[in-house]
């Protein structure tokens, strides 16, 4: 009998440490002192009804690691300028509805413009901005299109219109109403558009061509990181227009924006093995499965940040 007692109480003792066990252990590898936000690229969204979203598992990723995560949306072509507004009236109510008093802002592609933007209005409520696959330096596929697209011309025109109707309907499908300008955004996106954000907003620029920008202004940190391969997964339909693209460029690209164009502050690493989707986990993470995973990637990012105290 009091064998009995004994081997129930040690099978109830074990049972006791097993459910306190998690909650000791909790992974906390994420977990930065500021929220992080992120911000979509071109022809970008939150979620498409709930189902596909737009940093694939990344965001998941983050949280499971202790992270506060914020998903942003602004309309899905238009200029920086118009973009980076939007998303600092995002910026501004998460800081206000959760009394954080800063955030760490991620962009990926064209998002990448918008956060420098946010910084640059708005530098009290940011800790960091990091890029991933920004053309800072504009897109040779950019390029190429303004100038094969005669101005004022009925092909702009059609052209247009056609990526105008596609942006309101990914908004649709996301929840939004956000106005569209696809010829804003491509001019944006071209070397003299984002030369001439660029001289409105040069922080992190840097001082070189290829070279690294500054590592920080005042208290923010700036970061950056970019792909340079386009055929990673034989399964990934996306992987065969972004290699066609990627012959319009003169140097190693992502498919859509070249090495050199994605640096930015202290340049992290410029040469994964990605392509402009991969960067964000996409498609529906079919990337190169011997190269470092996005997930991976963003997770080392924000444990970075919390051991900055971001």
């Amino acid at each position: 009998m009091m064998k009995a007692r004994s081997t129930a109480g040690a099978v109830a003792v074990f049972l006791s440490l097993l459910m306190v066990a998690p909650a000791a252990h909790a992974d906390t590898y994420t977990k930065t002192r500021y929220p992080l936000v992120l911000a979509h690229g071109l022809s970008g969204f939150s979620s498409l009804l709930g189902v596909l979203d737009y940093w694939y598992g990344i965001g998941d990723t983050l949280q499971s690691g202790g992270a506060t995560v914020y998903v942003t949306d602004v309309s899905a072509f238009d200029s920086s300028e118009a973009r980076g507004e939007q998303l600092l009236a995002q910026v501004e109510r998460i800081v206000a509805q959760t009394g954080c008093g800063k955030v760490n802002l991620i962009g990926h592609s064209q998002g990448g413009l918008d956060v420098r933007y946010v910084l640059a209005v708005r530098p009290d409520l940011v800790a960091s901005v990091t890029t991933v696959g920004t053309p800072h330096l504009g897109s040779e596929l950019a390029d190429f299109l303004r100038k094969n697209i005669n101005s004022g011309g009925f092909t702009e025109v059609v052209i247009g219109a056609l990526a105008n109707s596609a942006g309101w309907f990914i908004n649709l499908l996301t929840g939004q109403s956000s106005p569209q300008n696809s010829l804003g955004a491509l001019a944006t996106l071209t070397s003299a558009g984002t030369a001439a954000f660029n001289a409105h907003y040069p922080t992190g620029m840097p001082a070189q061509h290829c070279g690294q920008g500054a590592a920080s202004e005042g208290s923010t940190r700036l970061y950056s990181w970019g792909g340079t391969s386009v055929l990673t997964n034989i399964f990934d339909v996306s992987d065969a227009p972004l290699a066609l693209a990627g012959l319009l460029f003169h140097e190693d690209n992502d498919g859509l924006v070249g090495q050199c164009s994605t640096h930015f502050g202290a340049v992290l690493r410029d040469n994964y093995s990605q392509n402009h989707l991969d960067e964000v986990n996409q498609v529906v993470g079919l990337t190169n499965i011997f190269a470092s995973s996005p997930k991976s990637i963003f997770r080392s990012h924000a444990n970075r940040l919390k051991n900055a105290s971001l």
